[in-house]
């Protein structure tokens, strides 16, 4: 069964100012089904929220990790959980 899920994850390294919330966006919606945004953090961070299939969520995650990313990821870390809805598509913040 592939329910619906929340991922919320938190990317550090050189992530802001590279295009990374815009390839996050990119890859979110060539994954489809998806909604959340992509928002930079006061710290360095890039906080992306993605709802949607646990397949789809674990996709994004997938490409997150594997370094095929604009800038450098040094790390990520994610939590996960039910979807609390109110997205329409998926928006850099």
């Amino acid at each position: 069964m592939n329910e619906n899920v929340r991922l919320t994850a938190w990317v550090r390294g050189h992530v802001q100012g590279v295009g990374f919330r815009w390839f996050a966006r990119e890859n979110a919606l060539r994954i489809g089904a998806l909604a959340g945004f992509a928002s930079n953090l006061s710290d360095g961070r890039v906080q992306i929220v993605a709802e949607g299939s646990r397949e789809g969520c674990e996709l994004l995650l997938d490409w997150l990790r594997t370094g095929d990313t604009p800038g450098r990821v040094d790390g990520v870390t994610e939590i996960w959980g039910d979807p609390r809805g109110g997205y329409d598509g998926f928006e850099i913040r």
